[in-house]
């Protein structure tokens, strides 16, 4: 980009940034570290454990904006100072590096303009996702796995931490379903944009025809809950059934019935755990999805109580999906929400899918 254009954009990106400023409440949200600041370095903070606990978390969480919003602002004042040295030096180096940091500052402004608008209450928490291959037989469970892998890159490229709790393998290729944790910063804020039906379309390299295949796969997103949230469940709702570990083999898979299946009598919900080396760990692990997910469950459907939840939900309604992947005839994959598409599916299927994440977290912001 010539230094020209950058100057001209100069004033406009100035006053997105102020305008980043008034959405944070910057002025308060650095009244508010300052008071947290002075309360957590009291003789007697640590004698009630609990309380200190939480204002530590609420003081961690404002200093990330703190800081991201003081560091972008700091990139602004030295893409300003790299265009004047530019304009001092048409042609040379500065005019390179003033390009750069252009599209650099641009990028992560509009990453936490995005990062802003998480604002929900489980927004910051680790996110627990499901995937279930649906309609279209071993080329419906090859496109779970598909799924699956894009979600991993997809965190890899976040550096963020991947916990996986269970994975049935299909008989022929592909999986049937698999449920992990993905821990790291707003985990659940970007990924609860992805729950819902993906389509994919393609020449299947299942059909000695090679007749063109559509698949389906539902991916179910929630947030991770600590264990200072307390969800009441009634054992009386619960069947616990074991059964022995399944998967590629090897050392990793345990031999014993250790693997837990839970289900929520009321709503038909299954959650299953088997990677943890005991029945207990498992049973625990499935517990704590089980209260993620019933707990979410309730807020959708504005229950106070997790006990006034019925119904079935474990059903896939396949008519009503939220993105397709277009392999044949034609490369696209296209948000049925937002109308965001790219027309690199390999990209996509890469983990690059903060295009559709972003765009679908901005439809509910007036000003994006």
């Amino acid at each position: 980009m010539e230094i020209d254009q950058i100057k001209s954009e100069m004033g406009g990106l100035e006053g997105q940034l102020a305008e980043l400023a008034e959405a944070m409440d910057f002025r308060a949200l650095s009244a508010r570290l300052e008071t947290l600041t002075a309360q957590s370095e009291k003789q007697d903070f640590w004698e009630d454990h609990e309380a200190a606990s939480i204002l530590l978390k609420e003081k961690k969480a404002l200093e990330t904006k703190a800081s991201g919003y003081e560091k972008l602002k700091a990139e602004f004042e030295d893409l300003e100072v790299m265009v004047e040295l530019a304009e001092e030096e048409p042609g040379g180096e500065f005019a390179e590096d003033a390009a750069a940091a252009y599209a650099k500052f641009t990028k992560d402004l509009d990453a936490m303009k995005t990062r802003n608008l998480l604002d929900g209450e489980h927004d910051g928490a680790n996110a627990i996702v499901t995937i279930h291959s649906g309609a279209g037989g071993t080329d419906a469970q090859d496109w779970a796995e598909m799924l699956f892998r894009m979600y991993l890159r997809w965190a890899e490229s976040k550096k963020h931490k991947v916990k996986l709790w269970e994975l049935q393998n299909a008989d022929e290729a592909g999986i049937k379903s698999a449920t992990f944790t993905v821990e790291g910063e707003n985990a659940y804020g970007y990924l609860k944009t992805e729950k819902g039906i993906h389509r994919l379309v393609r020449i299947s390299p299942f059909n000695s025809q090679g007749k063109r295949q559509t698949s389906f796969a539902s991916v179910d997103v929630m947030p991770e809950i600590d264990d200072e949230v307390s969800v009441d469940i009634d054992d009386g709702d619960l069947r616990i059934d074991t059964y022995r570990s399944s998967g590629a083999g090897g050392q990793h898979v345990n031999k014993t019935d250790s693997a837990v299946r839970i289900t929520h009598l009321p709503t038909n919900i299954v959650v299953t755990c088997q990677n943890e080396r005991s029945q207990h760990q498992n049973k625990e692990v499935a517990m704590r999805i089980l209260k993620s997910k019933l707990l979410e469950l309730a807020e959708q459907e504005h229950k106070d109580s997790i006990a006034e939840i019925a119904g079935d939900y474990s059903q896939i309604a396949w008519g009503n999906q939220i993105r397709s992947y277009v392999f044949h005839p034609y490369s696209l994959v296209k948000d049925h929400r937002t109308d965001a598409e790219n027309g690199n599916v390999q990209a996509v299927m890469d983990g690059d899918i903060d295009l559709f994440i972003n765009e679908k977290l901005k439809q509910k912001d007036p000003r994006a």
